[in-house]
C-alpha cells in the first residue's frame, strides 16, 4: 500500500465521525439512544426554500456548472441580509463569496494564507477544526484561552504578551461555540485594533447569530472591521439547512480573491437549486427567526432540568444551539462521565474536552432535539 502522508500524522479522525460509530452500534445492539452530542437542527427549513428548490428543478440551466462566485442573485441575497440584520454594507460583487458550508472556509481559507511554519490563533475551548485544518496545511496552532472567569472573553493581557512574529491569522468564534457567550463589541473593537498592530488576518466564525440572540452581530460592523477581518457564516444553523450546505465569505475584496483562488480549483460551483433554496431562506422575515428561538427556549429550559438532575452548572443566559454546563461537584473527567452516561442512561451529551484543554470538566447538551425526547432522557434519572 502506498503510505499515507505525513501530514495525517498529525491529525486524528474527527470526534464526532469515531464517537457516532460507537452510538450507532448500541443502536443497532437495540440500547434506546438519545443523541444530545450534535447540533444537527431537526427542524425543516422554511416553506418558501423547499418552493424555491423545487421549481428551480424545471430551470434549463439547473442542472449545469455554476459560476464559482455563485449566483448574482445569491450574492445580491446575501448582500441584502448583512445590511438587514447586521447593518453591514457589502459589494456583492467582490466583498462576498458563497461557500459550500462553512467549513470549506476554513479549509480554503488556511490554504490561501499560511505556508509552512506559519502559527495561528485559536481560541480554547473552540471549533476543532480549526486546529486540525491548521495543522493539515503545516502551520502551527497557538492556543489563547478562554475561561468562565473572564466570561468566556481573551485575555487581552495574554494576547498583548505573545510574540506574534509568526502569527497570520486569528480565528475567533462569537457567538461562541462550545460555551454559549454572546457578542461582545467591546471583544471585537480591541482584537481589530490587536490585529491592526499586529499585522493578522482576523476571521470570525459566525454560524450561530440568530439562535437565541437579543441581537444578531457580525464583525464586519464594527469600525476598522473591514481593513483587518473577514467572516465566515452558514445557513446551517439559524436556517435548519445544515444538509444543503451553504456557508459565505464575507469582506474585503482583497482576502477573498485569495480564497476563491483556492476554492475555483477544489470544486465546480453549488447546485443551482441549493443557491435558489438558500436565496428564499435568506428573504425569510423576523418573525420566522422568532418562531424558531420560541421553540429552542423551551427546549432549553428542558435541558436545564436535565442538567439539574445531573448536578451540572451553567449558564441561563448563553446562547446558541447548546447549553454547556460545568460537571458536578467532584467530577473533573469529562469524557469518562459521559461515557458513563452513554452505558448507564444511554443518552449522548458532549465532553468538553473535544474543543480543548480548557473544555476539561464541561460538558455540552445540543436543542437539536425534541421536547419529548429531552423529557424522556429526565425521567432516566428518576429510576
Amino acid at each position: 500500500m502506498t503510505a499515507t502522508a505525513k501530514r495525517l500524522a498529525s491529525v486524528q479522525e474527527y470526534y464526532f465521525s469515531r464517537k457516532l460509530r460507537e452510538v450507532a452500534q448500541l443502536i443497532q445492539q437495540g440500547h434506546p439512544i438519545i443523541n444530545m452530542g450534535v447540533g444537527s437542527p431537526d427542524l425543516a427549513p422554511h416553506p418558501e426554500v423547499i418552493k424555491a428548490l423545487e421549481q428551480s428543478l424545471h430551470q434549463p440551466k439547473a442542472h449545469m456548472y455554476q459560476g464559482y462566485q455563485g449566483l448574482p442573485e445569491l450574492r445580491a441575497a446575501i448582500a441584502n441580509f448583512y445590511k438587514k440584520y447586521y447593518v453591514v454594507g457589502l459589494d456583492s460583487n467582490t466583498e462576498i463569496l458563497p461557500l459550500m458550508g462553512s467549513k470549506e472556509g476554513i479549509m480554503h481559507i488556511s490554504m490561501a494564507f499560511l505556508n509552512p511554519g506559519d502559527q495561528v490563533l485559536l481560541p480554547n475551548p473552540g471549533y476543532p477544526t480549526y486546529a486540525s485544518v491548521t495543522r493539515l496545511v503545516e502551520a502551527e496552532p497557538v492556543y489563547y484561552n478562554l475561561t468562565a472567569d473572564q466570561q468566556w472573553q481573551p485575555d487581552f493581557e495574554a494576547l498583548e504578551a505573545l510574540d506574534t512574529s509568526r502569527v497570520k491569522l486569528m480565528w475567533l468564534n462569537y457567538p461562541h461555540m462550545p460555551t454559549g457567550t454572546d457578542v461582545n463589541v467591546d471583544t471585537f473593537d480591541r482584537l481589530i485594533a490587536l490585529a491592526k498592530a499586529r499585522n493578522i488576518l482576523l476571521v470570525n466564525d459566525n454560524p450561530y447569530s440568530f439562535v437565541l440572540t437579543q441581537k444578531p452581530q457580525s464583525i464586519l460592523s464594527r469600525p476598522g472591521a473591514m481593513e483587518v477581518a473577514i467572516e465566515l457564516n452558514s445557513l446551517s444553523k439559524s436556517f435548519n439547512m445544515a444538509g444543503w450546505r451553504v456557508g459565505m465569505l464575507c469582506g474585503n475584496a482583497t482576502p477573498l480573491q485569495a480564497v476563491l483562488k483556492v476554492k475555483s480549483n477544489m470544486d465546480s460551483g453549488m447546485f443551482y437549486g441549493i443557491q435558489q433554496g438558500a436565496i428564499a431562506a435568506l428573504k425569510a422575515d423576523h418573525d420566522w427567526f422568532e418562531g424558531l428561538n420560541l421553540i429552542y427556549q423551551k427546549r432549553r429550559r428542558l435541558v436545564e432540568v436535565l442538567a439539574n438532575r445531573m448536578g451540572a452548572v451553567y449558564d441561563p443566559n448563553s446562547v446558541g444551539l447548546f447549553v454547556w454546563a460545568k460537571l458536578p461537584q467532584g467530577v473533573v473527567d469529562s469524557e469518562t462521565f459521559i461515557d458513563q452516561l452513554l452505558y448507564e442512561k444511554h443518552i449522548f451529551i458532549t465532553p468538553g474536552t473535544i474543543f480543548g484543554s480548557q473544555g476539561e470538566g464541561y460538558i455540552r447538551f445540543s436543542l437539536c432535539v425534541p421536547e419529548a425526547t429531552i423529557e424522556t432522557a429526565i425521567k432516566r434519572f428518576e429510576s
